[in-house]
């Protein structure tokens, strides 16, 4: 299987790519077409790494506008929590098939997932054609018994993910300290480290946590998963909004990484703004993430850049902070390896984007600030992951099937508007 790109624009230079078998082989200006490629023409386009989604709940797309307006717990427990209940694997596939299809169209090529029915997720990923990793949400109520029942579910989970196909990589997901014990957040962290796998989960998104964490161990939620092993380099935690100075020089310490979801920590109203500086002066690695739909309500990385540059300006209070090359090198995964972003050169996989180089929003000039402060999605053309084009000029195959049968998973979940049309 091969692929050639033909007369991209790269850093001002119009160049070819070669991709074989999902590995980029030859990246120049010399570059032509081999017999035997599929070719995609790169004229009036500029070659881009593809963009990381660094924490999400894909199938959450069937929630889209359910709950908003409401603070999170209150969305989870009144809104989102009775609607998973009635969630099956026909529901997640097909969310999860429209949460790919909106990336895709919008130059997502990885995303990290948390979700139920994760082996559904897997499918759909597979099927789609982008990468992702996928957990099974561990969730016990804090009750240890209930725990070793979830930790069946977990370890059989992971073994039925291992054979789902090279794009997922299987995942531990405990949800959070305050819906996990202690015994099944040492035994996720044990599993992880076991079978080579990384640990994602919710990390200070609300301040609540801490007094709830505290009054419970008698200590921070940071000192908490470092007693039980959950803090390292494998670790991935999602928002870290509430991180005080000992945290952020303990996460550091163990090389964990933190994504940080701009868009719906504003719209769930968490109360604080990402200390992007503070994380950046201590060398901790940052990832971009859209959380899911439901909460966003939005899976497009440019938009979600843009808001994560213009706050850390609005938080320090200056201009030069986070410059667009800063904020697009989180959105593409650059600052944060754990998430397995690429770059455009020999010996990568072949995960890119070509965008139109005549886009409005990239007009006239100054590509990385125009990408992180004007362009939404709307600006890509294709989306190429593994060698595979997903989209080309514009359009993805099987769009239609896959919104109308979202839509109609959705009804059937009792989670639409009354008024929409059909």
């Amino acid at each position: 299987m091969s692929l050639a790109v033909v007369g991209a624009n790269l850093d001002g230079a119009r160049v070819g790519l070669r991709a074989v078998d999902g590995v980029i082989v030859a990246l120049g200006p010399d570059v032509e077409p081999e017999p035997g490629d599929e070719v995609l023409d790169g004229s009036a386009h500029i070659l881009l790494p593809g963009l990381v989604n660094g924490h999400t709940h894909a199938a959450m797309t069937l929630f889209r506008g359910y709950g908003s307006d409401l603070g999170l717990m209150e969305w989870l427990e009144q809104r989102i929590w009775p609607a998973e209940g009635r969630l099956d694997d026909d529901a997640v596939y097909w969310g999860t098939r429209l949460a790919c299809l909106e990336m895709i169209r919008s130059g997502t090529v990885r995303f990290w997932d948390m979700y139920w029915h994760p082996e559904a997720v897997a499918r759909a990923v597979q099927d789609s054609g982008v990468r992702a990793s996928v957990g099974f949400p561990l969730v016990d109520g804090m009750d240890p018994e209930r725990g070793k029942q979830v930790q069946a579910e977990g370890e059989r989970t992971l073994d039925a993910l291992a054979e789902l196909g090279p794009h997922i990589t299987p995942s531990l997901t405990p949800h959070a300290i305050y819906t996990v014990s202690e015994p099944t957040l040492e035994w996720a962290a044990g599993q992880a480290a076991d079978r080579g796998l990384p640990l994602h989960l919710h990390f200070l998104e609300i301040e609540d946590e801490i007094s709830g964490c505290e009054t419970r161990y008698g200590i921070r939620p940071a000192e908490l998963l470092d007693r039980v092993g959950a803090l390292g380099p494998n670790t991935v935690l999602a928002h870290g909004v509430w991180m005080d100075q000992p945290e952020l020089e303990l996460v550091a310490e163990r090389g964990a990484t933190v994504v940080t979801n701009p868009a719906s920590n504003l719209k769930l109203a968490v109360g604080r703004i990402f200390p992007y500086e503070a994380m950046r002066a201590h060398g901790i690695p940052v990832g971009l993430g859209t959380d899911g739909a439901a909460s966003n309500n939005s899976l497009d990385l440019l938009a979600e850049v843009k808001l994560l540059a213009l706050l850390q300006k609005h938080r320090q209070r200056d201009p030069k902070a986070m410059p667009a090359e800063e904020a697009w090198a989180i959105a593409t995964g650059a600052q944060a390896p754990l998430l397995g972003g690429t770059p455009l050169a020999v010996g990568q996989p072949a995960d890119f984007v070509l965008v139109r180089e005549q886009a409005p929003a990239l007009e006239p000039g100054h590509l990385v600030a125009n990408l992180v402060y004007a362009a939404t999605g709307e600006v890509v053309d294709a989306t190429v992951v593994d060698g595979q084009v997903l989209m080309r000029d514009g359009v993805v195959e099987g769009e239609e099937e896959i919104v109308a049968r979202a839509r109609e998973c959705a009804r059937r979940l009792g989670v639409t508007d009354e008024r929409s049309s059909d």
